[in-house]
């Protein structure tokens, strides 16, 4: 794709399905994958030893018959948080990841859980297009590899209210919170998690969401961007190791950034060759999201996934602009044509001026009073001025389309530009048989060049993607004869 200041062209960006209508941005569809588990919850304000339900998941993907162990978190003379030795019995998570066990002690301590591998242990390959180890062939996308008995991943949380999920961003969570003065204190805890999610662009509280199967993200519609993302995230660790002789398991790539987070409570930025960096996680990420697409049925997964591709895409655009002039082509790893040139000025993408008509639209997450508006060009070939001044051509065969961002939803509520993830153009031959589809990831795009149009009338609407996954109605209709 071309990206011309706030224009974009639609080379690159033909997704061959139909989106299907879903309602409006209203609501929140944050649901819960198929591997979330009910937990006992205690509410005991007098801090009573009592018998507390542990539960959560454990993903990174997948991982069955892997041993959970809880220990609880408690504070010496000093203020000083560690666990105490656990009376419970090991347990082993079951074939979607998911793990309870019990655990004595006061109903507002905190717990520490951990889960290791021996030979029964499997998880479940969630890096496309297959996983790759040292000494072993490599598994495909979707089926079980066998973990070293080096593994091991954490996480912490308060038993009583919430799931305690183990996946690699939560190991490092904890791996942060160990350098802290009062140890694994909640406090502590709760700030390393909340680090751990500004690295990654998470949204706060992404890491107690619980986390899909990617291999399975048809079968789990209702889950939202944010839980995604934070799967994806989890899946780049395992990433790393294709075609890198550098790891050969994903034990060493988490035994690289834990040391790293214990010795300094950083994360190589760039890296160094020799450490794993946070840009090559996100890198894999973006990379990841875009080839997910690629494997689901469901236009609502897929859209979330555009969301996704599109926030880690921006995410490696931060970290290259801060911290050096790395190799920023992975940012455009949208682009199906293979095109990475980011700083094209492809009159394509330049702004209709004249000749147009301006249709209001009720669309976009917005009432009709606020929607945006959509413009096609209605001549043959149109002479426009750019942004730059310059004078460029509208093609014959082309539609130049114009929008503005909406300012609230369709139930009236406020809506920010942070929460526009981008919008969805849909055309064809018929209004009532808009069949091709056009995902623009990015909020600040308001306008969009579609070429190569055939000879008779073309009809055209747009609806707006938030964070969420949630989409807008569709516009009024416009069209325009080629």
């Amino acid at each position: 794709m071309t990206y011309c200041g706030k224009k974009l062209t639609k080379q690159g960006l033909l997704i061959g399905f139909t989106v299907a209508l879903l309602s409006g941005c209203g609501g929140q569809d944050g649901g819960e994958s198929a591997n979330a588990v009910s937990q006992s919850q205690v509410n005991d304000p007098s801090g009573e030893t009592v018998e507390v339900a542990v539960a959560g998941a454990a993903m990174k993907g997948v991982i069955q018959q892997g041993i959970v162990t809880a220990s609880r978190l408690v504070a010496d003379t000093s203020g000083y948080y560690s666990p105490q030795n656990n009376s419970t019995k090991p347990t082993r998570t079951a074939e979607d990841g998911s793990y309870e066990l019990k655990l004595r002690g006061k109903s507002n301590d905190w717990a520490l859980v951990e889960i290791t591998a021996d030979g029964k242990t499997r998880m479940i390959c969630d890096v496309l297009p297959q996983c790759e180890q040292a000494d072993s062939d490599p598994v495909a996308f979707g089926q079980p590899l066998v973990l070293d008995s080096n593994f091991v991943l954490s996480g912490a949380g308060d038993p009583s209210t919430e799931t305690v999920n183990l996946t690699p961003l939560t190991h490092l969570a904890v791996s942060l919170a160990e350098r802290s003065a009062n140890g694994l204190s909640p406090e502590s805890l709760a700030n390393a998690y909340a680090e751990i999610e500004s690295w990654f662009g998470l949204n706060a509280g992404a890491l107690q969401l619980p986390v899909p199967d990617l291999t399975q993200l048809d079968a789990t519609s209702n889950v939202s961007a944010d839980a995604v993302q934070v799967a994806i995230a989890n899946a780049a660790f395992l990433a790393l190791v294709n075609d890198n002789t550098q790891w050969s398991s994903i034990s060493q790539v988490m035994d690289d950034v834990v040391a790293q987070v214990s010795a300094t409570g950083q994360l190589s930025i760039m890296g160094d060759g020799t450490n794993v960096a946070l840009s090559d996680l996100v890198s894999a990420a973006a990379l990841q999201s875009s080839e997910l697409q690629a494997t689901v049925e469901s236009s609502v997964v897929s859209q979330k996934l555009v969301v996704v591709e599109y926030r880690y895409v921006n995410r490696f655009k931060t970290i290259a602009d801060v911290y050096g002039n790395s190799d920023t082509s992975v940012a455009d790893s949208t682009d199906t044509t293979g095109s990475t040139d980011s700083s094209s000025t492809d009159s394509t993408a330049d702004t209709s001026t004249g000749g147009s008509t301006d249709t209001s639209t009720g669309d976009t997450v917005a009432d009709s009073g606020t929607g945006s508006t959509t413009d096609t060009s209605t001549g043959g070939t149109t002479d426009t001025s750019t942004d730059t001044g310059t004078v460029s051509t509208i093609p014959a065969n082309a539609a130049m389309l114009s929008w503005t961002a909406p300012l609230t939803r369709e139930n009236g509520d406020s809506l920010t530009m942070g929460e526009i993830a981008g919008y969805e153009v849909v055309y064809g031959n018929s209004s009532d048989n808009l069949d091709q589809t056009l995902a623009i990831g990015d909020a600040s795009v308001d306008q969009l060049l579609v070429d190569n149009l055939d000879t008779g009338s073309w009809y055209f609407a747009i609806r707006t993607l938030d964070i969420d996954g949630n989409r807008s109605q569709l516009s009024d209709v416009v069209y325009k004869q080629i």
